[in-house]
């Protein structure tokens, strides 16, 4: 099943927030741990889905995963998302020593799959897990400056890494699916500064190949203003864009074909994290009424929520979706 005919047989509007993270002050744990222990992750997902209930689930957003499990030295803060902190690819001649390695076989690939393997036996819920971006993972081996001015100097060297880049992501997105992954979101974020062209070469063409290997619900997601990006992100043949709080909906909405899923976008800092529940709850309404001409649409948050987030305004955030829904559809009825 495509992700629009979930939205579509829906009666009111599906909420899913990207909510990993505080998932570890329901357990008790910090974000590092349950990046390394699959349990854990799954029992702090578990938890979000039980006091939030939302219509589907993602596993901790983390763009560290392939790169680490490549060998690329990888920093591990204990309340913050890993990053990556040294890019060694140069030249061709660089990439020939990672082409050697099997990333299935890196602990935390593992960990990832049996989270995964855990949210599918125990949640009746669709299940989401990430997988980073060609464009981006390229990046993480090259470094973003580099690789920004690669597409111009190097295009070639820019190609040849994203190509090695783009199957690791195969592989790895095919044992989530195997795992009992219902949705695939490929994370994008370094592709933000390529024009429309740029990104149709280096990271569209790429991200329409990973498409055509999966059989699953596929999302792009890419952070920071992508408004010149939407109808090449659509080429790519994913059936979702999740777009970050800075995008305007209802004008992004008017630009995407019917059957692509605009996901998004109340703001993660801005709004979830420093207003009031009632501030979130004004937001929702606002964004729930803007795209309201638009039926392909499911109510989320412009990324992975922080840690920090309160988690009354989690509440507050499905309340207002729930009681919108419910007063459209008493409305229709």
């Amino acid at each position: 099943m495509r992700l629009i005919d979930i939205v579509r047989q829906s009666p009111r509007r599906l909420v899913i927030p990207l909510m990993g993270y505080p998932g570890a002050r329901l357990t008790n744990s910090t974000i590092r741990q349950n990046e390394f222990n699959s349990d854990l992750h799954y029992r702090s997902i578990y938890k979000l889905v039980e006091r939030f209930d939302p219509d589907a689930v993602f596993f901790m957003m983390d763009l560290s995963v392939e790169a680490g499990a490549l060998g690329l030295q990888v920093r591990y803060p204990l309340s913050e998302s890993a990053t990556v902190e040294h890019h060694p690819v140069k030249t061709l001649a660089d990439l020939e020593q990672y082409e050697v390695l099997d990333p299935l076989f890196d602990a935390r690939i593992r960990s990832y799959i049996e989270t995964m393997k855990l949210m599918a036996k125990n949640l009746n819920i669709p299940k989401g897990g990430y997988v980073i971006g060609p464009f981006t993972l390229a990046g993480l081996l090259m470094g973003a400056v580099e690789i920004a001015t690669a597409t111009i100097t190097e295009p070639d060297l820019v190609l040849s890494v994203v190509n090695f880049a783009e199957n690791i992501i195969i592989r790895y997105a095919k044992e989530l699916i195997r795992a009992g992954a219902n949705m695939i979101a490929i994370l994008e974020p370094t592709a933000t500064f390529l024009s429309p062209k740029a990104f149709a070469r280096f990271s569209g063409a790429s991200v329409s190949r990973i498409v055509r290997f999966l059989d699953a619900m596929t999302i792009l997601h890419i952070c920071g203003n992508t408004t010149h990006l939407v109808e090449a992100m659509c080429e790519t043949g994913v059936q979702g864009l999740s777009l970050d709080s800075v995008a305007d909906f209802p004008a992004v909405a008017s630009r995407v074909r019917s059957d692509v899923v605009l996901i998004g976008n109340i703001a993660p800092v801005r709004v979830m994290v420093n207003e009031k529940p009632d501030g979130v709850k004004r937001a929702v309404n606002n964004l729930l009424e803007a795209m309201e001409p638009y039926p392909n649409f499911i109510l989320s948050t412009g990324c992975d929520l922080p840690l920090e987030t309160p988690l009354e305004n989690i509440q507050a955030f499905m309340e207002a979706g729930k009681a919108w829904r419910l007063r459209r559809a008493d409305s229709a009825a």
